[in-house]
């Protein structure tokens, strides 16, 4: 679950270093990826406490992650998305494990 957190905690500084760097469109695009950094930040953070809450969002992010990987990659034709749709499979599927639910608080 450490490495679950890890992930959500670095996609959230990616994104929110790719608003720094000016990589996406000022206004509201901007203010939507940081919002959605914060609610990975906060999943990540949850979740390495053993939450309950930080587990629900940290399987709703990986599930959207997997879902714009897999939508990007058959959309748009970019192969680089097939790494990042099945590390968030691999994630979702085991956080839905009850081994791994019994164990939150």
């Amino acid at each position: 679950m450490a490495a679950i957190s890890i992930w959500m905690l670095a996609l959230a500084l990616l994104g929110v270093a790719g608003v720094l760097t000016g990589h996406y469109p000022s206004g509201g695009p901007r203010v939507g990826i940081l919002i959605l950094c914060s609610v990975f930040a906060a999943a990540g953070l949850g979740l390495i406490r053993m939450r309950r809450w930080g587990w629900a969002l940290t399987l709703g992010a990986v599930f959207l992650c997997m879902c714009f990987g897999c939508y990007s990659l058959f959309r748009f034709r970019q192969g680089q998305w097939v790494v990042m749709a099945v590390i968030n499979l691999i994630f979702f599927l085991y956080l839905v494990r009850p081994e791994v639910t019994g164990r939150l608080r």
